[in-house]
Order: structure tokens, then C-alpha cells, then sequence
């Protein structure tokens, strides 16, 4: 089963006025991904991964095209809307690891639930921070915490809300290669064990390997 869908979907920049000047970011893609699954988009600097995961995630809005999640075009809601059903339904995961300063790792992990008016899973998110390996940071402040430390930090505050799809957009990016290796890891092991789906933005092909499938896109569109 799709849980996750796009059709003809196109990002242009540029005014009409000349069609040359025209920046096609996307330019026309067609993806599925199925519920469970582990992809990693591949490609170049500019390519449009980047792109994509935004759209994907609905942190910005197509020049034509369709997203859908769970059958449901996201680009219909309101703005209002749009921002609960991500919320309540996406994970990110960045490149920067956005941890609020003055909060400890476990505060950070919990803050979207309390933005959201939502009761954590207290067992849930304990199940979690221990499968990263956490257990004894949770009340640590982010500059107590390595880099690796704090992106597995970021990877928890991204499953709490057990969101069905995960979006990570080079999540390694800042991290040595055994630090990045750990961290696909833990992605990949967070992901079957709790049924939800990934979808992985990177630059790396050894870490690319590591998903179910692999996208490769070039020049805004998916390529062979």
C-alpha cells in the first residue's frame, strides 16, 4: 500500500517573462513509496532532493503536481491545516540538529507534542530514547551533548509523536563517517521496529545502501 504519493509534481522559480530564466528545481515527478519502506534519494548538488523532501513534507508548496499522504492530496488543506496534519503525521529530521538551547534532550524530544496539545506516550517515548541509546542524556542540555549525540536527540524528538512517515534531509551531513553510519542505523532499526517510513535526502552512496530502495534524481527529474 502508497502511503506516500506524488504525481507530475513540478517546483519552477522565475518569472514568465522569460522562459530561459526559468529554474524547473522538480520538473515533473511521479513517486511512490509504500508503507514501511526505507527510500533513499540520491543525486547532485542542485539536483532537487531537497526540493522534493519540502514538498514531500508540505514546508512549501508545488507550481503544479500532486502530494498525497494516506490518499490525501496535502496541498487542498489551509495553511492551518496543513501545519496540524504534518504535525501530527511527518517526522524531520535536518542536516542542523534545530535542538531548542535551554531545554534538555528529553524536553526537546517532547516540545512538538506540547506545541500540539498532545498527551505523550510516556512508554513510547522511554522505548524510544532507550533504542537511542539516550537513556542517560535525558537531562542533559544540547551543548552537554556531541554531535552524534545530538542528532540522535533530534531523530527522537521526530519519532515521538509516532508519526507515520519520517523525512530526513542529510542527517549525517555534519557528522564523521562512523557518527553517520551509527545514525543510519539507528534510523533504519527505529524505522522496522516501530512500522514507520523513511525517507532519506543524502549525498552519501554508502549510506544510501542502507535503505530498502534507492531514487536517483537529476536536473528536477528521477532518472535511471
Amino acid at each position: 500500500m502508497n502511503i506516500l504519493r506524488t504525481t507530475d509534481l513540478k517546483k519552477h522559480y522565475g518569472g514568465p517573462a522569460s522562459a530561459a530564466a526559468m529554474v524547473r528545481a522538480l520538473d515533473g515527478v511521479d513517486l511512490a513509496v509504500e508503507q514501511g519502506e526505507f527510500v533513499s534519494v540520491v543525486g547532485s548538488s542542485g539536483s532537487g532532493k531537497s526540493t522534493l523532501l519540502h514538498l514531500l513534507g508540505g514546508l512549501d508548496r508545488p507550481t503544479a503536481g500532486l502530494v498525497e499522504i494516506g490518499g490525501k492530496p496535502i496541498f487542498t488543506m489551509r495553511d492551518d491545516e496543513l501545519t496540524i496534519f504534518r504535525r501530527r503525521n511527518i517526522g524531520f529530521v535536518f542536516q542542523s540538529y534545530n535542538l531548542v538551547p535551554v531545554l534538555t534532550a528529553e524536553e526537546n524530544i517532547l516540545l512538538p507534542l506540547e506545541l500540539d496539545g498532545t498527551k505523550p506516550d510516556g512508554t513510547f517515548v522511554s522505548q524510544v530514547i532507550d533504542l537511542l541509546g539516550l537513556t542517560d542524556r535525558r537531562r542533559s542540555m544540547p551543548s552537554q551533548l556531541s554531535g552524534g549525540q545530538q542528532q540522535r536527540v533530534a531523530i527522537a524528538r521526530a519519532l515521538a509523536a509516532k508519526p507515520a512517515i519520517i523525512l530526513a534531509d542529510e542527517p549525517t551531513g555534519n557528522l564523521d563517517s562512523r557518527g553517520g553510519l551509527d545514525v543510519m542505523g539507528l534510523l533504519k532499526t527505529s524505522g522496522e521496529r516501530f512500522g514507520q517510513t523513511i525517507v532519506l535526502i543524502t549525498h552519501n552512496p554508502e549510506l544510501a545502501q542502507l535503505a530498502d530502495r534507492i531514487v536517483r534524481i537529476e536536473d528536477g527529474r528521477i532518472v535511471p
